[in-house]
């Protein structure tokens, strides 16, 4: 047997104890010193527990529990088991209040047998609740007696194939109350439904919340006005300072003019929280008198108002609304043609399998993909497939519905990646002379656009990680110096737009709401490109989605609209023009800016763009990206454009395929969103705990958190990875610091190996064990978990380390430790953007340049020569400013060391020198960088 707890912990009540999870959920702590468990069931302490799995763990812990204490003769180890039942029985008792079904009767009556000492009975009862968590067949045996006709009933919906989803109602009621409501869902059910859905009942507002964040089964939210306040459950205290931190940061919206009733107030209150927290929960509202005033007044929160009585239409409503998150427009009409006879007379011999099922050289092609994919092919827009170009039909009702999951105003698919999609929106936005402040390491696309455009590029410069070999974000007074810089040379005018990449590829996470609000208070037409391709899925849970470009500028334009920050910013202005007035020219000194939070003018304008690749890090197929707007000036000064943009880059003969991913990947997050990417985020939990725990990986490796990652100074003095430390923790580090670290991306040191990053990944994960990552430095290795990570592949991946880890530390004991420590200090710092030369510069005050012109002078062959490394070196030490003539771009990450018109300086070269990325676009190793030569 296995030791799982050696600790003692303070009583279990409830839902209570310090190891809590990312879900809002704590493990049950143990009263006893001491329990065991087969190893098969061990708590393994760099496992969090966690919503999505913490119900199932707790039943499975029960059933060994009840197994060991009716087989332990040992009276110690008797007592201990019963302690352990009743901690389990506790857990589950506040558990299963919020998940609908069997749970609660079933802890009810499993206790009931325990008390009586038939623990044969109980361990039958638990069993089947296992086998149905697990989504098993439940197992015939010859104890059905112990059934009854409800338990029958349940049974046989279990068997039911259709999805099903869960339905909160808020509101105090009795169990008779409660069976009564189930009852009648079970009789309004009928075999044409395309859905099946129970019941959560609980009975305060903080119950309401709690379930929200628990259960992802629950769409949809029925609020009776006769709830009460708070919880009587014992819950965890990091649960609890979730419950508060989500119903305290909610945006209060207008109450209803005519009513002044503090329940009214109440109920708005939970709405408005519930939706903040799940926006794609659908609210309900039933009320009893007046209910046609409220009708009226209530629609921005509720979908619909029902009276008590109108079971039926709710039911119908219940049902119609999920159909409409499970409609996937264009994805049905895929299907559909590919299932209709049609004659092919069109380009495109492959549709329809044409050119392939006859063939006898490239059969396989449809033995390996399969016919469905052939028969979807062509070029045709008829049909109902549509066009990505002029989209009216399917493609366009998929678009919209894009828009509504992601928050957006209006969102376009992209079938040639995230690359195309920034280049869309510079192309729309920007005019040759145009200024952007554009992030020095985003990717290179945005560089290439902006040489596209013809814009000047003024670089901001993240901080870097010279440790690492990487950089981090841009500081948010580094943006303001330079906004504050154009002010004052006269110049601010031209400013027009700030590109940013959240998140990083090493998972840097900025905070947009308070980046636009403070760029929008010295500029307030700023237009803001928030490049997102590792960051499609932060939308679909509650603490990351309010870093997301969509949330946040919501946010902001809810702000902006309220009494009290029109006061907070009148009060601001005073401080920031001291002479009295809102004359430009007399603003404070650039200090005072600095130092303060800026607040923006009411009337900013919110012009927010965000590009992803949904393929990244959703389901969709490679390439499937999508861009969302949300710009409150869209239909006078950018629709057109941006509609000409995206004609220019976006093929006439678009995937459909990806197309059709990008629709379907879109109703999976919806509908299930929140519990994978709670999964994710908790998997890399569990692996940066196990390497952090285990004795041979920590001396081995060791996981960058926060405090590595982020100075002090851009955050909060707190925890290292927050989640550790449960929902709350994390809740509260993304609401106050500048920048946070992404929880699913899990960065390793592994100086202590002897090997660079390119070596470890090529070498040892993917030629010897298997294992893919993105993205490597000189000395670390990034690992990312996805919504299609497993426990399994952790535990693979934990393996796989600790079979590394001995490899390297036997390697290591035979090494000289003097040479070690001299390898691990070659690296030098990484290089800053030097500037643009003088013939490129714009007025070589402000740092902004003609990257265009540089690049077209490039390309010809007359102005260009090769110059080796070692000859560049040479011409840099003896005080010549060389010019680079193109991009030069190690891959991965994808962001130029060098642009074109940039002075090639000694940091460059000596950086280049020590690069292990094997990959670098712009640069031939045989002949050197390309270089402009002086003109006459």
């Amino acid at each position: 047997m296995t030791r799982i707890d050696s600790s003692p912990a303070t009583a279990f009540d409830g839902i209570t104890g310090k190891d809590s999870i990312g879900g809002g959920i704590p493990i049950p702590t143990l009263r006893s010193r001491t329990a065991y468990a087969p190893a098969a069931l061990e708590r393994d302490p760099g496992m969090p527990a966690s919503s999505w799995r913490l119900r199932s763990d707790a039943w499975e812990y029960l059933r060994f529990a009840v197994k060991r204490l009716a087989t332990e003769s040992d009276t110690a180890d008797a007592l201990a088991a019963d302690g352990e039942v009743h901690r389990n029985l506790r857990a589950l008792e506040t558990i299963e209040l919020y998940w609908a079904g069997f749970g609660q009767r079933y802890v009810a009556a499993i206790g009931e047998l325990l008390e009586a000492g038939d623990y044969r009975t109980a361990l039958d009862r638990i069993g089947r609740v296992v086998n149905r968590l697990r989504h098993d067949t439940v197992p015939d045996e010859p104890r059905d007696e112990f059934l009854d006709e409800q338990e029958r009933a349940e049974f046989t919906i279990d068997s039911d194939p259709r999805p099903r989803f869960e339905v909160l109602v808020v509101d105090e009621t009795t169990s008779q109350d409660r069976d009564g409501l189930r009852t009648e869902a079970l009789r309004l059910r009928g075999p044409a439904d395309d859905f099946v859905y129970d019941y959560v009942v609980v009975p305060s507002a903080d119950d309401a919340v709690a379930a929200v964040l628990t259960n992802p089964n629950i769409l949809a939210c029925v609020v009776r006005p006769g709830f009460s306040e708070h919880t009587r459950q014992k819950l965890s205290r990091d649960l609890q300072e979730a419950i508060r931190l989500a119903r305290a940061e909610v945006v209060p919206g207008a109450a209803p003019a005519r009513s002044s009733l503090a329940s009214v107030q109440r109920v708005l209150g939970l709405a408005d929280t519930l939706a903040a927290i799940r926006p794609e929960l659908d609210l309900y509202l039933i009320a009893g008198a007046h209910i046609e005033d409220l009708a009226g007044a209530l629609t921005r929160r509720f979908r619909r108002v029902f009276r008590r009585e109108d079971q039926l239409e709710l039911h119908l409503t219940l049902l119609r609304r999920v159909s409409h998150l499970y409609d996937t427009p264009f994805f049905s009409a895929i299907q559909d043609h590919a299932r209709r006879p049609v004659g092919v007379f069109h380009a495109l011999p492959v549709a329809r399998g044409g050119s392939v099922v006859g063939s006898k050289w490239i059969r396989d092609l449809a033995d390996f993909y399969g016919l469905n994919l052939l028969l979807a092919e062509t070029s045709a827009t008829s049909g109902g497939l549509d066009s990505l170009l002029a989209p009216t039909g399917a493609i366009k009702k998929a678009q919209d519905l894009a828009a509504r999951a992601y928050g957006a105003k209006h969102t376009f698919f992209v079938t040639n990646g995230t690359s195309t999609a920034n280049k869309i929106v510079h192309q729309a936005l920007m005019a040759p002379n145009d200024v952007v402040l554009v992030d020095r390491n985003c990717h290179k696309s945005h560089h290439h656009a902006v040489m596209l455009t013809g814009a000047r590029p003024a670089y901001l410069e993240a901080y870097p990680l010279n440790d690492f070999a990487f950089y981090g974000a841009v500081p948010i007074d580094r943006i303001k110096q330079l906004l504050l810089d154009y002010r004052a040379q006269g110049r601010l005018d031209e400013v027009r737009m700030i590109t940013l990449t959240n998140c990083t590829f090493d998972g840097i996470v900025y905070d947009p709401e308070r980046v636009m609000a403070e760029c929008l208070a010295i500029k307030p037409d700023l237009v803001f490109l928030w490049d997102e391709a590792w960051f499609a899925f932060a939308a679909f849970h509650p603490v990351t989605r309010r870093r997301t470009a969509m949330a946040a500028a919501k946010r902001l334009e809810q702000q902006l609209g309220t009494s009290a920050h029109a006061a907070a910013y009148r009060a601001q202005r005073e401080r920031l023009f001291p002479s009295g007035g809102e004359t430009p020219g007399s603003p404070a000194a650039d200090d005072v800016w600095l130092a303060e939070r800026l607040i923006p003018a009411p009337d900013a304008r919110i012009r927010v763009y965000a590009t992803q690749s949904t393929h990244k890090t959703l389901t969709a197929l490679r390439q499937g990206s999508m861009i969302h707007v949300y710009d409150q000036d869209w239909v006078r000064d950018a629709e057109e454009a941006f509609h000409e943009a995206y004609m220019t880059h976006t093929s006439t003969s678009p995937n459909y395929q990806i197309l059709a991913s990008l629709d379907i990947g879109r109703r999976q997050v919806e509908l299930e969103g929140f519990e994978l990417v709670q999964r994710q985020l908790d998997l890399a939990t569990s692996l940066s705990q196990a390497i952090a725990r285990h004795p041979l990986l920590r001396r081995t490796f060791r996981v960058l958190t926060a405090h590595d990652l982020v100075p002090a100074a851009n955050r909060d003095a707190g925890r290292p990875m927050p989640l550790r430390d449960g929902l709350a923790s994390m809740w509260q580090a993304w609401a106050t610091d500048e920048f946070v670290v992404d929880p699913s991306r899990i960065t390793i040191e592994i100086s202590r190996t002897g090997v660079d990053g390119d070596t470890f990944k090529h070498e040892h994960l993917m030629d010897r064990y298997g294992i893919q990552v993105n993205k490597t430095s000189r000395n670390t290795v990034l690992f990312m978990t996805n919504i299609g990570t497993s426990r399994s592949a952790i535990a693979y991946l934990i393996e796989v380390l600790v079979k590394l880890a001995e490899r390297f530390e036997e390697a290591r004991a035979q090494e000289d430790p003097d040479v070690l420590v001299a390898e691990e200090t070659l690296m030098p710092p990484l290089p800053d953007f030097s500037a643009f030369s003088q013939r490129y510069a714009t007025d070589g005050v402000l740092p902004d340049g003609d990257m265009r012109a540089a690049f077209f002078r490039g390309q010809q062959r007359g102005a260009v020569e090769h110059v080796s490394p070692a000859e560049l070196a040479e011409r840099v030490g003896r005080g010549e400013q060389p010019v680079s003539a193109g991009f030069v771009t190690p891959y991965p990450p994808g962001f130029p060391v060098l642009v074109p018109g940039q002075v090639i300086s000694a940091e460059v070269l000596d950086f280049m020198a020590v690069l292990d990325t094997r990959e670098i676009h712009g640069y031939d190793a045989r002949r050197g960088y390309r270089v402009l030569r002086p003109e006459a």
